[in-house]
């Protein structure tokens, strides 16, 4: 029982801040934009050419986790600098956060993806 409501414990922890056992932080769409405020995180797209075109969050490059060289490119990345990641709904960006913590990066991923976003989009 007592095994119980510790797990029940770290379940709502995981739901108020935000966790993964992936080993990068899931965060909403407001803790994003706090994050992506912050000096010096590199904001990453994972959309493809395309779907970045028509809107993505401001200062935000596009690296599309379908590319043969995405893991490449995301190795170009300062590794000391957290990285911000989202997509159009979360799923891709789940995977490019896996690949990138493999990297040795500190992730943020957005949750629900662009589609949650609150902010402003540039095209």
């Amino acid at each position: 029982m007592k095994k119980l409501r510790v797990m029940a414990f770290l379940a709502g922890l995981c739901a108020i801040f935000g966790c993964s056992a992936k080993g990068f932080e899931l965060v909403g769409a407001d803790e994003f934009a706090r994050e992506i405020a912050k000096e010096g995180v590199q904001i990453v797209d994972v959309r493809t050419a395309s779907e970045y075109a028509e809107g993505h969050i401001p200062n935000a490059v596009n690296i599309d986790v379908y590319s043969p060289d995405f893991a490449e490119k995301i190795a170009k990345l300062d590794k000391e600098r957290t990285v911000a990641i989202y997509c159009r709904s979360g799923r891709r960006s789940k995977s490019a956060a896996e690949q990138a913590v493999k990297q040795g990066f500190k992730v943020v991923e957005l949750d629900g993806g662009v589609l949650s976003w609150k902010g402003k989009l540039e095209q």
